[in-house]
């Protein structure tokens, strides 16, 4: 995919919602592509958090470990973002992300955020912050699925598959 295209999947995104083209062209730059096989993991959960994924094509599932099985929590597809919380909190990764088809990925690293925070505080500002919008409409999403499970109800599903990752 080229830099325009990078870009104008980008703009689509909640994520990156209101960031001026010139911050995505910067960021697009920084950006490594990672191409992942159908079975593969982008990564498994436990492992260290070091980045975040744009999946420019195909399609992961989103798992986590119970009882010895790996459960379906959600499907992700083009344009979707998965791995945001190792670029916020810092912790181990909360789910496996396998890839379901061939895919294509950009690959954001926390050195890129901050080399934007050095060139540009208020684009790197709007970025944690909607960052963190997305991650509290994820909460939202599960503690929804929490209080149906506590109530006797079966979950809703969410747009693409059960809570959060």
């Amino acid at each position: 995919m080229q830099t325009a295209a990078r870009i104008e999947l980008l703009q689509r995104m909640p994520l990156f919602g209101a960031i001026r083209d010139d911050a995505l062209e910067f960021i697009v730059e920084q950006t490594r592509s990672v191409v992942a096989h159908a079975g593969s993991f982008f990564f498994r959960e436990n492992e260290p958090a070091r980045s975040m994924f744009v999946l420019e094509s195909g399609r992961v599932a989103v798992l986590r470990n119970w009882r010895h099985q790996k459960l379906l929590v959600r499907e992700l597809g083009q344009g979707d973002c998965f791995g945001e919380m190792a670029l916020m909190d810092l912790r181990p990764r909360s789910a496996s992300v396998r890839a379901e088809t061939d895919c294509s990925a950009l690959e954001l690293m926390p050195a890129t955020l901050l080399a934007l925070f050095e060139r540009d505080v208020e684009q790197f500002a709007l970025i944690q912050m909607n960052m963190g919008r997305e991650v509290c409409r994820r909460l939202r999403e599960t503690d929804e699925q929490l209080f149906r499970v506590r109530m006797g109800e079966a979950p809703a599903s969410t747009e693409h598959g059960f809570g959060s990752t």
